[in-house]
């Protein structure tokens, strides 16, 4: 017997599954499918993210241009023993002990303090902290162009794979009128064959094309679940049946020349690929200004305690060990003043600096006067598909109607005898290719469609199309 709780995961399960069944078996339309895609793919939620970043860190650059404002309290122990000598604390690995300097060692210790506010600002630097803003700027630019990119190949994507997802679901349909038609001929053959209206090899004949249609409908199949699976993987889901809109092999668009206002300059892959020639001239700019000196102003105020007396020099027991008398500041210093920073060799540096971006900005301009030239060309081409998938789908009735006719005359005097099965068979497999030629040319035209708007930059040349 199943406890109670078994019986609540066995209903649970079977319920997604059914659940999942329906939605299987819901219609969906390319536009629900192209929300699905935006909403859901990797890639395009990765850029989002990158984009998020480079918002962020602009947000961080602006705030660089405010001073450094650093407070800093410190109470310590220890000795004083000073020493005649140069002293360089590397790095900070040394103590800063200060007192008399004795002829030998002793260990008097007591408590001592230091308090200290410190501004540094570099309130002029030739520009540096406004082109960094500008580069990180465009930076965001670069970034915003290339989800938008991304969003319009991948509508492109999901758009070529749904119309190829059609196409084999109307082949298959097509593969299974052949095998039915195929499994007719086979039992009029064999009644024929038994009855010794016609010769014995008519049933081999017909038996060999039941096999081939049924390989040819397994075949089909598979490229069903091809497509499939490729398909929601572009639409971010678990794959499954898909039940798609036949009005892509019921009507033609409602616009076989479509035209766009959007320039092709305009072009989402464009635009892309020119902010990245202006983040790089931006670097080019930024980089430059490290030639130049740094002018700073700077200001320090604070204040020190010490556990050690002022005649402590002269008398080595003038001290005290008490925390109180350490931690408390008796002495106090401020600082202001403005400095200058030259690394008088950076202008060499900077130079082959500025002159390798400079060519990494050619080398972005010529892959955008490349991917310019060839969507130049895929516009040319883009007319002429058109064209010709439009020819092609107007010769399709007359060649369905002509098989169609020739299929059912050879049915019928095959039937009555008066034709041999070399003939009907003909007649079968032109009339399958006919069903396959109209499916493909109807798929084609909207195929042809979606390659304009994916070369002229606007996916409501198609998506509007309806």
């Amino acid at each position: 017997m199943l406890n109670t709780s078994s019986k609540h995961i066995i209903f649970g399960f079977l319920s997604v599954l059914i659940v999942s069944q329906a939605q299987g078996q819901k219609l969906l339309t390319i536009k629900d499918a192209e929300q699905l895609a935006l909403a859901n793919y990797g890639t395009i939620k990765a850029k989002a993210n990158q984009l998020n970043a480079s918002k962020a860190y602009l947000t961080e650059t602006k705030t660089e241009q405010l001073p450094d404002v650093n407070l800093s309290a410190q109470q310590d122990y220890g000795t004083v023993n000073g020493q005649n000598g140069p002293l360089y604390g590397y790095r900070g690995f040394s103590v800063a002990s200060s007192g008399p300097a004795l002829a030998k060692q002793n260990w008097n210790s007591a408590f001592g303090s230091l308090y200290l506010a410190n501004v540094s600002w570099d309130f002029f630097s030739f520009g540096r902290a406004k082109e960094k803003v500008k580069v990180q700027r465009t930076a965001v630019s670069r970034d915003e162009t290339d989800l938008v990119q991304e969003q319009f190949q991948h509508q492109v994507r999901v758009a070529s794979t749904y119309l190829n997802l059609l196409a084999a679901q109307q082949l298959s349909k097509a593969a299974e009128d052949n095998l039915q038609r195929a499994m007719e001929l086979q039992k009029v053959v064999v009644a024929r064959v038994k009855n010794g209206l016609n010769a014995g090899v008519d049933s081999s004949q017909a038996n060999a094309e039941v096999s081939n249609a049924r390989i040819a409908l397994t075949n089909s199949r598979q490229t069903v679940q091809d497509q499939s699976n490729q398909l929601a993987v572009y639409l971010g889901i678990p794959s499954q049946e898909f039940q798609l809109d036949s009005a892509f092999v019921t009507k033609a668009p409602a616009n076989t020349d479509p035209q766009t206002t959007v320039l092709t300059e305009n072009h989402p892959l464009l635009q892309f690929y020119q902010n990245r020639i202006n983040v790089s001239n931006e670097l080019a700019k930024y980089y430059s200004t490290f030639s130049y000196p740094t002018f700073s102003f700077f200001g320090t105020y604070q204040g020190r305690g010490s556990g050690f007396k002022a005649d402590y020099g002269s008398n080595l027991n003038d001290y005290s060990s008490s925390y109180g008398a350490g931690a408390d500041p008796t002495r106090f210093n401020y600082l202001v003043g403005v400095g200058m920073i030259w690394n008088i060799t950076n202008p060499f540096r900077v130079h082959y600096q500025v002159k390798s971006q400079k060519y990494t900005s050619a080398q972005y301009k010529d892959e955008y006067d490349l991917v310019n030239q060839q969507l130049i060309a895929q516009q040319a081409l883009a007319e002429t598909r058109i064209s010709n998938a439009l020819k092609n789908f107007s010769e399709v009735p007359l060649e369905i109607k002509a098989a169609s006719d020739a299929y059912h005359q050879k049915y019928a005097l095959y039937k009555n005898g008066l034709a041999n099965i070399v003939d009907f068979t003909q007649a079968l497999y032109v009339l399958n290719r006919a069903e396959v030629d109209m499916d493909i040319a109807q798929n084609n035209v909207w195929q042809a469609i979606l390659f304009k708007a994916a070369a002229t930059g606007d996916f409501g040349v198609f998506i509007n199309n309806f």
